[in-house]
């Protein structure tokens, strides 16, 4: 069933949203060469509850921490290690925050400032040579492939209103990566937000059934638009043996984008901003 939200309900999330925003890019600015995945975590925790929020995502059965940091081929749910970023990585973190009974959700991935023209985005695998294993990719290809899954977000939300459906969205996400030359993935969507942080419907970033087929767009909706995508083939894996990291299957560089939106009859008001 899809939660229709009340005006009261909505302001609780806007305050929320203004919140993660807040906290999101802080933290997404002391991204740098050194700083560990879990030294954000902490961050992040801490900016939340000064703030007067709580982390969103340690409400979920068994996660005990405030982000996911997917660095390089992670693509999502990567629980923060004391792994230290190094230029050139590809970094995106995904938060929550929940306020006054009501969580809202946001992502944004960039590339760790680098002088270099060309880095590898990857460490080797096991028994793999360094050379071999880490597709060395531009600084150029890099960015251009963080702004179309950025592009895709902000044209994903503009469809998001009254008298479109959720395929709008979805075919929307999928014409901009797609016919960019990157990979939907497709095992992995956006997804209705609220009381609980993943709520009905499903928002997928690509259009697999009829558009007649997929749910309408009302009035006092709201919904997590994500872009999730590959620079490679859209296959992943779950790794590291954790039970939440998903991967990459190719080891190729995955990139995430999300904001939480609220369904009007006018322009989609983003919460998180």
């Amino acid at each position: 069933m899809i939660n229709i939200k009340t005006k009261d309900q909505i302001e609780k999330m806007k305050i929320g949203g203004h919140i993660l925003a807040e906290v999101l890019f802080e933290v997404m600015a002391n991204i740098k060469p050194g700083v560990s995945e879990l030294e954000l975590d902490q961050l992040a925790e801490k900016l939340i509850l000064e703030k007067g929020g709580e982390p969103g995502f340690k409400k979920v059965a068994g996660y005990k921490y405030t982000i996911c940091v997917s660095t390089n081929n992670v693509v999502v749910h990567g629980i923060p290690t004391g792994y230290k970023f190094k230029e050139g990585d590809v970094v995106g973190v995904d938060c929550g925050v929940y306020y006054k009974g009501f969580h809202t959700d946001m992502a944004e991935t960039l590339c760790v400032s680098t002088q270099n023209s060309k880095l590898p985005l990857r460490p080797p695998r096991l028994g793999e040579a360094g050379s071999e294993a880490s597709k060395v990719q531009s600084s150029d290809e890099i960015d251009k492939f963080l702004k179309i899954g950025k592009k895709a977000l902000e044209e994903g939300i503009k469809v998001a209103k009254v008298g479109n459906r959720v395929g709008n969205i979805s075919k929307t996400i999928q014409d901009i990566v797609e016919g960019s030359g990157y990979s939907i993935v497709r095992s992995l969507v956006g997804h209705g937000v609220g009381k609980y942080l993943h709520e009905e419907p499903e928002v997928p970033g690509f259009l697999i059934e009829p558009m007649s087929q997929t749910p309408k767009l009302i009035e006092g909706m709201t919904i997590a638009i994500e872009v999730i995508y590959n620079l490679g083939g859209k296959e992943v894996v779950y790794s590291n043996d954790d039970g939440w990291t998903i991967s990459t299957a190719d080891g190729s560089t995955s990139g995430l984008f999300e904001r939480t939106v609220e369904i009007t009859d006018n322009v989609p008001a983003v919460l998180t901003k």
